[in-house]
This record gives structure tokens, sequence and C-alpha cells, in this order.
């Protein structure tokens, strides 16, 4: 669905894509990761038509992105709305834009109500409305049209559970149906709940490509034991055999076990150290 061929784009001196690649396929949750400046916002800003690269290309359904009206849907990092509208008028805005009419307007305006829980404010102004009310509202004009692919740039950042949870099952419905969605956060956890591939981004170009366990194995994990005054700490890549190991050999009643399997954090960190020092 979108294939993104060796994207360039510089600022003066500052290469905010450095030879950027990535390809999602239908149906794909693509969780995007890397730290700040490492070119996420700008491969979105530019999959969305929002920027030219200076070099490569970008194919969205084989179409550059100019030629795919209603094929894109982006909720932006930062908050985009108009304050005097209602979310419902949001609603009608960007569907009506994407093509939707009366009866099918109305009809998808009533289902993200009920999924991202937004009929108790939906005819209040965005102006009015709290920070995880906005992220919904925000969201939703990405969804409206149910669009071949969702670019979600941070979508719950500073959102409420409540928010995180129900933009979540949503993301989820609409890659089933076969949605391609890139979904870049800082919240790694979420990608875990989304059962995304992940791509990690440094320095403007995508380094690390695959599924969580993939890109896990072989990272080491932690083991924590406390037992009377002593502290264990052993770094390994088998955290269970090592506490068995630890167990059998301490001499003191132990009183706290921490175990810790390697996370996407510790995939984040030793990627970034690797290609950023």
């Amino acid at each position: 669905m979108l294939e993104a061929i060796e994207l360039t784009k510089a600022y003066d001196e500052v290469r905010a894509l450095d030879g950027f690649s990535l390809t999602v396929e239908a149906g794909e949750i693509v969780g995007l990761v890397g730290h700040n400046g490492a070119g996420k916002t700008t491969f979105v800003e530019m999959v969305s038509g929002l920027l030219r690269p200076d070099s490569g290309t970008v194919r969205v359904g084989g179409r550059p992105p100019a030629e795919t009206r209603g094929e894109i849907g982006i909720s932006p990092q930062h908050i985009a709305l108009y304050r005097p509208l209602t979310v419902r008028e949001h609603l009608r805005l960007y569907g009506g834009i994407a093509g939707l009419r009366r009866g099918a307007l109305s009809a998808a305006i009533d289902e993200l109500a009920t999924a991202l829980q937004l009929t108790g404010f939906i005819d209040r102004r965005a102006g009015l409305l709290s920070g995880g009310q906005q992220r919904r509202a925000q969201a939703a004009t990405a969804l409206i049209h149910r669009p071949g692919l969702l670019l979600l740039d941070e979508p719950t950042a500073g959102a409420d559970p409540e928010t995180r949870a129900a933009l979540l099952d949503v993301v989820k419905q609409r890659a089933a149906e076969g949605t391609a969605v890139v979904y870049t956060t800082h919240y790694l956890s979420e990608l875990m709940v989304l059962q995304a591939t992940l791509a990690v981004a440094v320095k403007g170009r995508v380094i690390a490509r695959g599924t969580s366990a993939e890109l896990l194995d072989g990272l080491p994990g932690e083991v924590r034991v406390t037992a009377g005054d002593q502290e264990l700490h052993v770094s390994s890549q088998d955290p269970t055999g090592s506490l068995l190991e630890i167990l059998r050999t301490v001499d003191r009643p132990v009183e706290s076990v921490e175990l810790r399997h390697p996370s996407l954090d510790d995939l984040y960190h030793s990627l970034a150290v690797t290609h950023v020092n």
C-alpha cells in the first residue's frame, strides 16, 4: 500500500531524511519509533503530500500522494482542530473533502462517535474540549472516510487511558479490515497491544525493520535478587535460567525477585546508541 524509497530532505545543514525507505502492506500496522529528530514527522508529512522530497519516491497504492485523494488519513502530532467548530462539524468537513455524502457521511460519523466515545461532546466546540477529547476528535478526522492508509503521528501523546484504549481498539479494527497504518509513538507498550511490526529510525533513515520477536532476539534482560544485605543484579539473555542459578547458590533468605525480559525500550536504545555514537 505504501512504498517509500530513499527519501531525502535537507533544511540548510540539517538532513531531516537521509535515505529513508519503508514499505507498509495493506492490513499491516507499522510502529515507527526513534528519538526526537529521527525524521518520523518529516516522513509522515512527506507521505501525506505536505512536503516534497529532495530526492526519492513515495507511492500510495502505486500513485504519488498528490493523486490519492481520499486514500490517506492523517492525525498530526500537534492538535490541528478549528476551535470554533464542533466535533461533528469537523467530521462533516473532513468527510466531505474525502467525498462522503449525506447518508454515508452520517453513518460514518455515528460509527466513529460510538467507537471513539465522542457522543458526549460531539456537538461541543473544539476550543472547549479537554486534551483527551481533542485527541479523539483529531483521530476521528483521519478515520472518518475509511482511508486505505492511516498516518498517526503520536496520536495519544498526553492522552488519558480512556482515549488511548479507544483509539487503539479502532486502529486494530481498521487494520483487520485491510487498512495500512503507520503509527509513530514514544509509548512502546502501545505497539505491543497493536501487534505492530517495527521500524526503528535514527538520523533520518530506517536502521531496523521486523517483528518485535525478531528484533528482540538476542537482547539481554535483567535479574535482580535481594537476599539479606545482598543485592544481585545480572544481565542475561536467559533471565529465567539466570534466576534459577542464583536461587541455587544464594545462602541467605530471598526477600525480593525482579525478572525483566528484553523490551522494546532495550531494542531502541541498543540500536540508537550504535548508530548515533
